[in-house]
């Protein structure tokens, strides 16, 4: 019973779509007179005949003697009544049509009449009925070549609970389709339990398993009864030993038992209480197991019922029910498929410690770093500019426990690229419809690869702006290549470049849901005709919930948005203050959102625009068409449900989007319909979707908050009423020894130039990789986790040979100790950690810095004055400068980019102060400008530059260090302490420099 929808990654052509041929019109022009000489035709002609009745009382007919005319008369009468009850069946089967809601309701005793009425009534619909007539679904990634049995690509419908047809399907094979089910059920009285048939299950194409829902659409025509199919097998043995449960994904080989209208497939006699395999059996699932075939050819057999497929056409690939673009590398943590024949590598290894959902969701990890590193930084600079009472010193606590294993998952998981093309390739398809004088088209989804992206849109919008071309059809654009190319000047052009605006996002409300086979599915929630309902338990309904959340907040391809979170999340809020907003509970959601819908309206009229995406196309100059999201965990009642059904109704068009945790009971209104299994696994069989979840799960969603939480608290102040407590100065995490007798074994030099010291060069092809990856252990005493490393030095990815070979390569590099120990080892936690004889300048820095403010040079004034100096003396520029291109990229993330210069400006103006407080302005004047030289940027430095230079007397130098700090300043100008202290150091100083620099 093979599976007609195939997932391989070999390439596969999209099937044309249906068009009409001249013989559909001519059978739906037969039907149109059919019907008219059924529904018109036979009364008139019976008319014609007399009446069926004769004249008289009803004795005296009844009575009479029985002949000729009164058999005649007795034939019109049945005529009549035919002809009756086939007119209801006609109206029966047009109403539906035509509401395209629900099935047809049955017209009593009319089994066959209903029947030759609904299909002359579906072919009379060839003559105007197309995929136009449904609401588009996330569908068109995944046809493949016509069977005879394939499950449709569904398209969910604005109206609830509504028809549900293919989207390369017409609404007459729908009704066709719906014809033929009841048509069975009619046959079998409506009981589908009279009777069973066993099936085998057979190897579907390109994947390992088959699932209830797509057996039941292929066999039942009606994906909806998987219900019968898992109460029939629910207790059975298979061949494997496993037994069925409600979520199983249906493995090759098993036996399931069928309700007695099943057709198609494998029919077998039926099994024992423990069916085994035949050897040929077995040894064809066993070679399946390993390419994903089913040992054919590639030709599933199905009882004769499954097609050969035609040949490739480049450009396509099939997986389920969805096209996955060709000419991609797969998404980081997704190996590409290899070809036929050669050897498939074994998949990367768990690694204990790291939560696989963060490590498999690389556009939320990269979100969740990047606005961590920006509080962080925040934290910093508010802590660094705090009064003395309240300062904590430039240390960040080192996160410990799960916060540690959720940051190193969020260092591997994230890729920053992906980030930044989607954002790029989506704002400049905005701005180049915008000078095209063209809207943006409505997109439901953004299918996102490595080298590609491919937007899936509701409805044809025209030709796609260059780069962008044409996808699987007209309604998929596609951009490849990471690199969006800027519009080139016209070279004939005499006017000025005007400063370009920033270009408003026009898609915010794209979230990530999961991924397949390489590709990451973006679903755009504010374009949903509808609610959007997702289905599960509760635990994993919420783990679904926070990644949205999570991503919605932190992501790098949205402006202004809220995101409200109804019944959870109010821990998340500190990730974006400005986006994330908690409610309670749904009234007051109801509430809120009636206001703001009536609001919403109003504002589009006025503007006379159609929808939101009008006023995004072009500069961002309309701030009020930010996108509004909602998260419902807290399930509304049935009146609740259908106020938000209502809202829901005309949300898209205002840029308004809900997602609703749903129970067990279907949402009314729900436009389109998830599920989220316990094996993380997001299933929408009437879009189509079958997906690897992103998850936030309750222990990542804790350990996130609190990362940030921490991070708020460390910037708080510290002061005896900030919440977080009195000031603490942190310890560095990792104190070294400062005396004569701390001499390292390994000294490396990251503060400017990097140097080594007390090591053999590396081999010249791998020496770079080598002495990268020891500056990321440099930098974290704490250690580093090997996954943490790789995805540093690779950012595209590297499989777990590569990696352990670097780690065993940079640990015969280091060697051992005098004393024998390895000077690279591992922890109890399974991360990197080096041995206390190899030492950087940062770590004497900071070691040095303690020592002067919370060691002995806290209450020696000498013993302060001579660490700082010392301390001051290693700073010989930036952190890691003159780095080659294209490595240290991880520096980007590094908190440690941040607090250097911060840590090298407090050092400089604690040893200006003891110069100062003895008169020694020049001296104190060559210690700030040593500081500027890895804090160049620091404010404070530059003022109290000025002060000490005024203080020695030398006008010159004064006025030469304000001009210097007005160019550094550029167009922004002095910042304002600064004009102010030079109006009083040196008056009329300030307006001079800055009207120069202007």
């Amino acid at each position: 019973m093979a599976r007609s929808s195939a997932r391989s990654a070999s390439p596969m052509p999209v099937p044309p779509r249906p068009r009409r041929t001249f013989g559909d019109v001519m059978k739906a022009l037969l039907a149109v007179v059919a019907l008219l000489a059924l529904v018109l035709g036979v009364p008139f002609g019976l008319i014609q005949v007399g009446r069926p009745v004769p004249d008289g009382p009803p004795g005296e007919w009844l009575s009479s003697a029985i002949d000729a005319e009164t058999l005649i008369r007795i034939l019109m009468l049945v005529v009549w009544i035919a002809w009756a009850q086939f007119t209801a069946c006609v109206l029966v089967e047009v109403k539906a049509a035509v509401s395209g809601v629900g099935l047809p309701a049955r017209v009593p005793g009319a089994g066959p009449s209903q029947l030759l009425a609904r299909q002359l009534v579906a072919a009379v619909l060839l003559l105007g009925a197309t995929a136009a007539s449904f609401t588009p679904g996330i569908s068109g990634f995944g046809q493949q070549a016509p069977d005879t049995h394939r499950p449709t690509v569904a398209a969910a419908q604005q109206t609830p609970g509504g028809l549900v047809g293919g989207q390369q399907q017409s609404a007459a094979d729908a009704l066709a389709r719906q014809a033929e089910q009841i048509a069975r059920q009619a046959d079998t009285g409506g009981s589908h339990q009279q009777g069973t048939k066993f099936y085998r299950i057979q190897p579907p194409e390109g994947r390992h398993h088959d699932s209830l829902w797509e057996i039941a659409q292929r066999h039942l025509d009606d994906g909806r009864r998987y219900k019968e199919i898992y109460a029939l097998n629910k207790d059975r043995v298979q061949p494997d030993g496993s037994r069925l449960s409600e979520a199983s994904l249906i493995r090759p080989g098993w036996i399931m038992e069928m309700p007695a209208d099943a057709h198609g497939g494998e029919l077998v006699e039926t099994p024992g209480a423990n069916p085994e395999l035949s050897k040929g059996q077995q040894q064809e699932l066993d070679a399946y197991a390993k390419d994903g075939q089913d040992g054919r050819g590639g030709q599933a057999g199905q009882g004769g019922h499954e097609q050969q497929r035609p040949a490739a056409r480049d450009g396509d690939t099939t997986t389920g029910h969805f096209t996955v673009p060709a000419h991609h590398e797969h998404a980081a943590g997704h190996t590409a498929t290899p070809p036929a024949g050669e050897e498939v590598a074994a998949p990367a290894s768990h690694t204990p410690g790291l939560p696989e959902a963060l490590l498999g969701a690389p556009l939320l990890a990269a979100g969740l770093l990047a606005a961590l590193g920006r509080r962080r930084r925040a934290a910093l600079w508010q802590a660094a500019t705090a009064v003395a009472g309240r300062r904590r010193g430039m240390e960040l606590p080192t996160p410990s426990g799960d916060e540690a294993d959720v940051q190193d998952a969020l260092f591997a998981g994230a890729d920053p690229g992906a980030v930044r093309f989607l954002d790029r390739a989506l704002r400049s398809l905005a701005r180049s419809l915008a000078a095209e004088g063209r809207p943006l088209p409505l997109v439901y989804a953004a299918w996102l690869g490595t080298d590609e992206l491919h937007l899936q849109l509701a409805e044809p919008a025209g030709p796609p702006p260059a780069p962008w071309t044409h996808g699987e059809d007209e309604t998929f654009w596609r951009l490849e290549g990471r690199e969006v190319p800027v519009p080139a000047v016209d070279p004939d052009s005499t006017d000025e470049p005007a400063d370009e605006e920033p270009q408003a996002a026009p898609y915010p409300g794209l979230v990530s849901l999961g991924a397949q086979d390489g590709s990451r599915l973006l679903l755009n929630l504010e374009a949903v005709p509808g609610l959007v309902s997702l289905a599960g338990s509760p635990a994993d309904r919420q783990a679904v919930l926070s990644s949205v959340a999570a991503e919605l907040a932190t992501n790098g391809w949205s402006d202004r948005m809220t995101v409200t979170l109804v019944g959870f999340g109010a821990d998340l809020v500190p990730l974006a203050p400005s986006r994330l907003r908690p409610l309670d509970d749904v009234a007051a959601l109801l509430d809120v959102m009636e206001a703001e819908t009536a609001s919403r309206r109003a504002g589009l009229g006025a503007a006379g625009a159609d929808s939101v995406l009008t006023g995004r196309t072009g500069p961002a100059h309309q701030a009020g068409w930010a996108a509004h999201l909602v998260l419902l965990a807290a399930e509304p009642d049935a009146e609740q449900a259908a106020r938000l059904a209502e809202l829901a109704h005309d949300a898209a068009r205002l840029g308004i989007g809900y997602l609703v945790g749903a129970g067990p009971d279907q949402l009314p209104g729900a436009a389109w319909e998830m599920e989220i299994t316990s094996e993380g696994r997001l299933l929408a069989p009437l879009l189509g979707l079958e997906l690897d979840a992103q998850l936030l799960p309750a222990p990542q969603h804790a350990a996130v908050a609190r990362l940030f939480a921490a991070a708020d608290a460390f910037g708080g102040g510290g002061g005896d009423d900030d919440p977080a407590g009195p000031a603490v100065a942190h310890r560095p995490p990792f104190l070294v020894d400062i005396s004569e007798q701390g001499r390292p074994s390994v000294y490396a030099r990251l503060v400017g130039r990097y140097e080594l010291m007390g090591l053999d060069a590396p081999d010249d092809e791998r020496g770079p990789l080598l002495r990268e990856a020891l500056a990321l252990l440099l930098l974290h005493r704490e250690g580093v986790h090997p996954r943490v490393l790789a995805s540093a030095l690779w950012p595209r990815g590297a499989g777990d040979d590569v990696r352990e070979a670097t780690v065993a390569r940079l640990r015969d590099w280091l060697g051992t100790g005098e004393d024998g120990t390895p000077r690279l080892r591992e922890d109890a936690t399974g991360r990197l950690v080096l041995d206390a004889s190899v030492v950087s300048d940062l770590d004497v820095l900071r070691s040095l810095y303690h020592e002067a403010t919370s060691g002995r040079g806290a209450d020696d004034r000498a013993v302060r004055g001579r660490l700082l100096t010392d301390a001051l003396g290693l700073v010989r520029g930036p952190l890691l400068a003159e780095r080659p291109a294209g490595r240290y990229g991880w520096l980007a993330h590094e908190i440690v980019d941040a607090q250097l210069p911060l840590l090298v400006a407090d050092i400089g103006l604690a040893l200006a102060a003891f110069h100062l407080e003895r008169d020694r302005a020049p001296q104190a004047a060559e210690a700030l400008e040593r500081a500027l030289v890895s804090a160049g940027t620091d404010e404070r430095l530059w003022n109290e530059l000025l002060r000490a230079v005024h203080a020695t007397g030398d006008a010159p130098r004064l006025r030469a260090l304000a001009s210097a700090f007005a160019t550094r300043s550029g167009a922004r100008g002095l910042p304002p302490r600064t004009a102010a202290l030079l109006d009083e150091l040196l008056p009329g100083a300030a307006a001079s420099d800055e009207a120069g620099t202007a």
